[in-house]
């Protein structure tokens, strides 16, 4: 026999809006950059008394006129003054103890964002940059957060060349392999690395080479978005290393 519920269905019986709509909806961004050959992470101090000290993610409850994704926008320009950038929902967060206030689900994003472009707005609770790999404990359920973005990160760096947005324009093959490495947390052969990227047929020399570096300059490359715009998903298939 299948059980049934007593739980009334909101769409056809009259409900207690006071129990069914008396809890919160929030946004945590997940914000990645990359500087120093480090993959870091964009975090501020947490402002309430249960978690002095401790750093957390960018977030905020979602309005009352606005998305999801409206939110994360909102949040994402607020603190870096930045539009347009790669964002990605990537899960919902629901543990009914998560935060000491009450009952909240919060959409946890991960954006891309180019460190030297950035600005921050907000110079309160010491906003700055943390190397990911160094970050050991975080206040709610922020580390859990990171770790879940990180892991759709490595995946989706392998599916789409998203990892472009986290450098300039112009980057050389060491940068790029530094980056990679970074993302996904191992060390690549290097011989291997340039010969998958060069498959994909999405590098394009512009006979430039680097100045003012402690080794010996390399040829600088861009991406070539107009082929990859032009370019089937089918045929695309990622780079798997």
């Amino acid at each position: 026999m299948t059980p049934t519920s007593n739980r009334p269905n909101i769409n056809t019986s009259p409900v207690d809006i006071h129990n069914y709509f008396g809890f919160a909806v929030s946004v945590d961004c997940v914000i990645f950059g990359f500087d120093d050959n480090t993959l870091k992470v964009l975090l501020i101090k947490s402002d309430l008394p249960e978690f002095q000290e401790k750093w957390s993610l960018l977030g905020d409850l979602v309005d009352l006129d606005e998305d999801l994704d409206s939110a994360s926008y909102r949040v994402l320009k607020e603190r870096t003054g930045l539009e347009n950038v790669y964002l990605e929902q990537v899960h919902t967060f629901s543990a009914i103890d998560r935060h000491p206030a009450g009952r909240v689900v919060s959409a946890a994003y991960f954006s891309l964002v180019n460190v030297k472009h950035y600005h921050l707005l907000q110079n309160d609770n010491e906003l700055h940059w943390h190397a990911v790999s160094e970050i050991q404990d975080m206040a709610f359920d922020h580390k859990l957060i990171l770790e879940t973005c990180l892991k759709r990160l490595q995946e989706k760096v392998q599916e789409e060349p998203i990892i472009f947005n986290l450098l300039e324009n112009k980057f050389s093959l060491r940068e790029l392999q530094c980056l990679y490495e970074a993302v996904l947390g191992v060390k690549l052969d290097r011989r291997n690395f340039r010969k998958k990227l060069f498959t994909t047929g999405l590098l394009v020399d512009i006979n430039e080479m680097e100045e003012n570096v402690p080794h010996r300059p390399g040829k600088l490359y861009t991406f070539n978005h107009n082929r990859y715009s032009k370019m089937k998903k089918k045929i695309f298939v990622g780079i798997d290393f």
